[in-house]
């Protein structure tokens, strides 16, 4: 027999010293992404590079999905690449969401929410003469299955080594999509552990 989830979201009430004064109750939880998932970053591990056309390309074939809910990051192979890319998914509770990332030549432009899975990539039309590509990869920031109004991170592990909440890492107690975070030492392919209040 397995036990139901405890749920920590129906609004339970500490005591005080102080009557008629009460506290919201916190819980700490233990986020596991085990070392299977926990895959590197990279500029293309979701998108190789692709060669842009004088027409807008809708891509829903040869991308491979984030082993766990990732922020993506787009880069380009030319100094004049510009435009939009803009990425279709779901997040990590299956709702639908979108990512308009704007390209800015050959630097590696980092996306603003955790997708878990990927159905459609548009790239922008080329701006130049030469061989344009875009690839879309993995950036370094991974999603939580919490919408958090805060940072409440207490501790966490990479491979048993402790590293911290990095700048570039979203909280939001609206959408799900905009929590995740970007630790200070990066994902590398050991298990990553996360305790936080919730």
């Amino acid at each position: 027999m397995t036990l139901a989830p405890y749920n920590p979201f129906i609004g339970q009430h500490m005591r005080t010293h102080v009557d008629g004064i009460t506290a919201d109750r916190g819980y700490i939880a233990h986020y596991i992404i085990p070392a299977a998932k926990a895959t590197a970053a990279d500029v293309a591990n979701v998108l190789a590079a692709t060669e842009l056309t004088a027409e807008e390309l809708e891509i829903t074939e040869g991308i491979t999905q984030p082993p766990t809910p990732r922020v993506l990051s787009i880069t380009g192979n030319a100094g004049d690449i510009t435009g939009n890319v803009t990425i279709a998914g779901t997040d990590i509770a299956g709702a639908a969401i979108t990512d308009t990332i704007a390209a800015s030549g050959t630097s590696t432009v980092v996306g603003a929410k955790a997708f878990a899975t990927v159905s459609k990539i548009t790239l922008p039309t080329k701006t130049g003469e030469a061989t344009e590509t875009i690839s879309v990869g993995l950036s370094h920031a991974f999603g939580l299955p919490y919408k958090l109004p805060f940072d409440t991170v207490l501790k966490i592990y990479n491979n048993g080594t402790e590293t911290t909440v990095a700048a570039g890492s979203s909280f939001s107690a609206s959408s799900l999509a905009d929590n995740y975070i970007k630790p200070t030492a990066a994902l590398s392919g050991n298990q990553i552990d996360v305790y936080l209040i919730i």
